[in-house]
């Protein structure tokens, strides 16, 4: 793959890949939570976990909405209608917000379970950028 030909459908594959690097880290990592720390952090875990995914798959919808409106030249692609996304979006950010909420006040378990399953989101993004900088330079 080079940078210039970087196209939709490798973005695509990108943010897909990121999501079942997370898939793969919540299969490994909530026995192990559960076993170390006990069911609630594993329950902040897999909050966390929830929340970074939804957010990876929010980013995705998001983007391939622009990047096809932006292919139509500027004008309304059909089925690129960003206000019903943006509503979307903030109304999945309001969720996340509530559900951090009601898990960090009702669920007594680790914060850094909750933090780590937060973080999951950003290491599958970070692991897929070393990908495609290895695949550039290679």
């Amino acid at each position: 793959m080079n940078f210039d030909t970087y196209s939709d459908a490798d973005f695509k594959h990108s943010i897909w890949s990121a999501l079942r690097l997370v898939a793969i880290a919540v299969a490994l990592g909530s026995p192990l939570v559960f076993w170390k720390l006990g069911w609630p952090s594993a329950v902040l875990y897999l909050v966390g976990a929830l929340i970074s995914g939804s957010s990876l798959f929010e980013w995705l919808r998001l983007m391939t909405a622009v990047m096809a409106r932006m292919d139509a030249g500027g004008e309304k692609a059909a089925g690129t209608r960003l206000t019903p996304l943006l509503i979307g979006f903030f109304l999945r950010l309001a969720l996340a917000v509530l559900l951090l909420y009601v898990s960090l006040k009702f669920v007594h378990g680790s914060a850094y379970a909750l933090i780590a399953g937060l973080a999951l989101g950003v290491a599958a993004l970070s692991i897929e950028g070393i990908r495609l900088l290895k695949s550039w330079t290679v």
